[in-house]
């Protein structure tokens, strides 16, 4: 009995101190094309170019770093770190289990894709995608959320829209 309690303890030590990672879609049950209708906009702008050009600047205004940008494939990438601390109750067991050691949170990557197309003649379609990773304080992903908050997509989209009215301007 002694032996299965200690293999107990160590099985549960182990998983507590191992890197974990999950994945959660933190949305109402939504069908692809109701996640696809609030991921997409389409511009009163043909070429996509100046679009990408937007995109791109409306980023770095939020402090992403441009991790790739294919204009042939219309793909764009873009990250930012946040500095971020877990005040999560379940740390002080976690803690206990490891002698005082806790493996908190201390930052999360907001990434984001985008697929940038010509939509008709004198139209451009976009299609974002934010996703946000959690790490702890050894880099190991703790969690892995796609952001599905509408507003924030109408924010960043209306932010777009503006920035081609500004390029369109030489402002």
């Amino acid at each position: 009995m002694e032996k299965l309690k200690n293999f107990f303890y160590a099985a549960a030590f182990l998983s507590l101190t191992s890197c974990s990672s999950s994945y959660h879609n933190h949305q109402p049950d939504r069908s692809p094309l109701q996640v696809r209708e609030v991921q997409t906009r389409t511009f009163e702008e043909s070429d996509t170019k100046s679009v990408m050009k937007a995109m791109i600047n409306v980023l770095q205004d939020e402090g992403y770093i441009v991790k790739n940008a294919v204009l042939d494939l219309g793909l764009l990438t873009a990250e930012k770190s946040i500095e971020v601390e877990d005040t999560g109750g379940g740390m002080v067991l976690i803690s206990m289990f490891r002698g005082g050691e806790t493996n908190s949170s201390k930052l999360a990557v907001m990434e984001v894709s985008a697929n940038v197309s010509e939509y008709g003649e004198e139209t451009t379609k976009v299609r974002l995608n934010f996703q946000r990773k959690t790490y702890d304080t050894k880099g190991c992903v703790m969690d892995v959320n796609q952001i599905m908050d509408d507003v924030q997509y109408q924010i960043f989209f209306a932010k777009v829209s503006k920035g081609i009215f500004f390029q369109s301007e030489n402002l």
